[in-house]
């Protein structure tokens, strides 16, 4: 997380993973009960992993379709 944050900047990181990291919290929040921290917070992470994925293709393929 240091590396991301120093490579690309605070900024950058905030607008660029913001709707990610809001859609994993509300799924995670929505559908993860597990009962233990360590399940749950593992699930959140790569729930985060899977929407900024997902979101980065999305809009790779909309700034494609753009040009």
């Amino acid at each position: 997380m240091y590396t991301i944050l120093k490579d690309q900047g605070a900024k950058k990181f905030i607008v660029s993973e913001l709707p990610a990291l809001g859609a994993a919290l509300i799924l995670s929040e929505g559908l993860y009960k597990f009962g233990s921290f360590i399940l749950e917070c593992s699930a959140f992470l790569v729930t985060w992993y899977g929407a900024s994925f997902l979101f980065n293709k999305l809009l790779g393929a909309r700034k494609q379709n753009v040009s």
